[in-house]
C-alpha cells in the first residue's frame, strides 16, 4: 500500500466535498445540472450537499486513519464510492456529461486501487 499516495487522495477528496458544499455549483456546472444560463437550483443545492460530505467523511478517514487495516478500510469506502458515482451518474446524467462524468468517477477509483495494491516503500 503507497501510503502518501492514499493521504493525497483523501486529502484532495475531503478538499474538494468541503468546497462543493460551500459552492455546490462546482459540481452541478460540469455534471449538466444547472440551468442553460449556469444557475443552480436551490433544490439541486440541497441534493448535492449531503453527497459531498460523503466525500469529506471518506477523504478525512484517509488522511487521518493509521497505516494498515484501518487506511485499508477507508481506501476501499472511497473506491466503492466512486464506482458507485460512476454507475449512478452514467446511468442518469444528461448524455453530454455522461463520458467525462463517469471517467472522473473511475479515475478516482482507479487511483485509490493502485495505490493500494502499490507495494509499501520502506525508508532507508
Amino acid at each position: 500500500m503507497h501510503v502518501r499516495t492514499l493521504r493525497c487522495v483523501g486529502a484532495a477528496t475531503a478538499l474538494y466535498g468541503l468546497a462543493v458544499a460551500a459552492r455546490p455549483e462546482l459540481l452541478a456546472r460540469p455534471s449538466g445540472l444547472s440551468g442553460p444560463g449556469g444557475e443552480v437550483e436551490e433544490t439541486t443545492r440541497i441534493s448535492l450537499r449531503p453527497l459531498v460530505w460523503r466525500d469529506v467523511a471518506d477523504g478525512a478517514a484517509m488522511v487521518l486513519a493509521p497505516e494498515g487495516p484501518a487506511l485499508r478500510t477507508a481506501a476501499l469506502v472511497r473506491i466503492a464510492s466512486d464506482l458507485g458515482d460512476a454507475v449512478l451518474l452514467g446511468a442518469t446524467l444528461p448524455r453530454h456529461v455522461r463520458p467525462m462524468s463517469v471517467a472522473v468517477s473511475l479515475g478516482w477509483a482507479a487511483l485509490s486501487a493502485a495505490a493500494l495494491r502499490a507495494p509499501s516503500r520502506t525508508r532507508h
